[in-house]
């Protein structure tokens, strides 16, 4: 079993954390809010610590899973940051969701140090997570990363490296690209059936068995009907994960003119509906 850290306790952070301690690691938990610390200690076990750097001080592997770039940045370098607890030899993953830039900078920061250090975001979702069924995109060192994989298994169904540091996160852009563009296929196509006068249910039924089943009609499509959205992955960090595409789009010259109008559409749903931290599938909320 490895000694771990664990920073930032989100709606992911959390349970994959919790994950790690059930799998029987040592986690020692930092966030932001001490509360949440305290909270995941009260519930999960372990300990927390004041700072990212206090944390990883005795880990081997030390995770995170933060906002975005200026969040990673903050909880790995400086005085305070984990880099500065870290032994050598131990091994930093980045769960968060964060642009290639960020990732190149902080593996070569890590490198200088003894450092060993994964870009790994995530796909599944908060219920991924709570369930431990988590697919991971990963970069870097292929040796770092086959002594990560172990430990991430306990809330991962997946974990492939792609490549050197950054590919993770460019993966994690494909991945937004494919989703944007098929959640508002799906909304477009439910909001079809509806005017159409159609049975949905069994409209369903009949589609989630040919080319168009996907993981948002299986897990999205009914309460896309029903106007639920009060869960689940939020437009306002979607907003974020399309911001990273675009400008990595716009750095390698690839056109992504389906991915740039879904992402008005969402700041739409941001500006005019108040719609910031419902699910991404309120898309149809623009097409009913």
């Amino acid at each position: 079993m490895a000694r771990t850290a664990f920073i930032g306790l989100g709606v992911m952070g959390f349970p994959m954390a919790g994950h790690l301690r059930r799998a029987g690691h040592e986690v020692v938990v930092y966030n932001r809010s001490p509360a949440k610390a305290a909270a995941f200690v009260a519930s999960e076990g372990g300990s927390s610590a004041p700072t990212p750097a206090a944390a990883a001080r005795v880990a081997d592997f030390v995770f995170a899973c933060v906002g975005n770039d200026d969040d990673l940045r903050a909880v790995t370098i400086g005085a305070d940051g984990a880099f500065a607890g870290m032994a050598a030899g131990s091994v930093f993953v980045d769960h968060t969701t964060a642009s290639a830039t960020v990732a190149r900078e902080l593996a070569a920061i890590a490198a200088d140090r003894g450092l060993g250090f994964i870009d790994a975001p995530v796909s599944g979702g908060q219920s991924g997570a709570e369930r431990g069924q988590l697919s991971i995109m990963a970069g870097g060192d292929e040796a770092v990363f086959a002594r990560a994989a172990p430990v991430m298994a306990a809330y991962a169904k997946a974990a492939t490296r792609i490549g050197p540091a950054g590919c993770g996160q460019l993966t994690k852009a494909v991945n937004q690209i494919c989703l944007a563009g098929l959640t508002q296929g799906l909304a477009e196509a439910l909001a079809f059936a509806v005017r159409a006068d159609l049975d949905v249910d069994k409209v369903l039924a009949a589609i989630s068995q040919g080319a168009a089943q996907s993981w948002m009609m299986d897990n999205r499509a009914r309460s896309m009907v029903e106007d639920r959205f009060d869960f689940g992955f939020a437009v306002d960090w979607m907003r974020k994960d399309l911001g990273i595409a675009l400008a990595e789009a716009r750095g390698c010259g690839a056109a992504l003119p389906v991915t740039a109008l879904v992402d008005q559409f969402y700041a739409e749903l941001q500006k005019q509906h108040g719609g910031g931290r419902c699910d991404i599938s309120s898309l149809i909320r623009l097409v009913r």
